[in-house]
Formats: structure tokens, C-alpha cells, sequence
């Protein structure tokens, strides 16, 4: 490869473009629908696991449990919160968890093999599941030093040199599934 500014001016086209192709791959609906589903099965079955009275009988029912509870989120939750607004506000957000359990109970109640004994598992179950999304939102954000960060080396703070179009933004795609 030439040394000079034209090659260093193509070595960054192409480093550009494979950065771009790997962007688009990562903002592809149906790679994030794949991963909210997955971080949601991980929240059941640690619900699964650390709370008394939440049971999932095997994989295809948990797969129908993740199912069911993306479309209730989708569906139902908007509505729910749409109603329940006073109540949200004057509780000052936990009204959102009381939902959110309401619709963790509502699945076990439909899902033969997904059992949740009552309101108080179903509360710690729901608990569960917004806290490993949570951290798995944390964990799955670009870190502020790599590549297209705003960290120190990071190049997402300053623009380079001869660019007049001023800081460049990073967009985070952390939408998780809230349940």
C-alpha cells in the first residue's frame, strides 16, 4: 500500500464503510427483536430461578411466555399505563411495576406450564425482568472509549480535522422490552 495522502485518505473510506455495514447489521428490527427476546427469556429464568412460586415447565413454554409477554408489553401495557396515569404519577413511577406484575400474573394464567402463584411472585418476578434488562441495556451499549465513542481516542467527541459540522452525535439503540 502507497504511503502518502492518498493512501491514508482510501485506508479511511474503507474503514468507513465496514464500520457502516457492521452499523446497519446492528440496527437491523429483526436482529433487535431477537435480542429483546432473548434478554427477556433470560429475566423469566432468573425469575424462574430466584423466586418461590414462579415455575416454566420447559423451553418451547418459555418460548411461548417470551411471546406472550412482547405482545403484551406491545399491546397491552400502553393501555394499561394510558388508564392508570394518575396512579403512576402519584406513586411516582412504582405504579409501572404493579403492571408490569399484572401482566406477568395474566401469562401465567394463560400459559399452561408457566405457573406464577400469586401477586407478590409475579411483583418479585417482574422486578427481575426490569432489572436484567436493565443491566443487559447497560452491558450491550457501545463502551465510550471503542470505536465511535466519546471516550478519550473514542473520535465520537470531537470532529475531525477540516469537518465544520461540530461534535458528532452517537445514537444508542437501548430499547429493551420493560416487563
Amino acid at each position: 500500500m502507497a504511503r502518502g495522502a492518498a493512501g491514508e485518505a482510501r485506508f479511511f473510506v474503507a474503514r468507513r464503510e465496514r464500520r457502516g455495514r457492521v452499523g446497519e447489521m446492528k440496527n437491523s428490527p429483526f436482529l433487535a427483536l431477537i435480542v429483546r427476546w432473548l434478554v427477556l427469556a433470560l429475566g423469566v429464568t432468573l425469575a424462574e430461578k430466584l423466586v418461590d412460586g414462579i415455575e416454566c415447565a420447559d423451553g418451547a413454554t418459555l418460548l411461548v411466555v417470551v411471546l406472550l409477554l412482547s405482545f403484551f408489553n406491545a399491546v397491552l401495557r400502553p393501555i394499561l399505563v394510558l388508564f392508570s396515569l394518575p396512579f403512576i404519577v402519584l406513586t411516582m413511577g412504582l405504579g409501572l411495576v404493579v403492571i408490569n406484575a399484572f401482566l406477568f400474573l395474566l401469562v401465567g394464567k394463560l400459559v399452561e406450564g408457566f405457573e406464577v402463584a400469586g401477586f407478590w411472585p409475579a411483583m418479585l418476578g417482574a422486578i427481575i425482568v426490569g432489572l436484567t434488562n436493565f443491566v443487559m441495556t447497560l452491558l450491550m451499549k457501545r463502551p465510550p472509549g471503542g470505536p465511535g465513542g466519546g471516550g478519550p481516542g473514542g473520535g465520537g467527541g470531537e470532529a475531525p480535522r477540516g469537518d465544520t459540522r461540530g461534535p458528532r452525535r452517537v445514537q444508542g439503540g437501548d430499547d429493551v422490552i420493560d416487563v
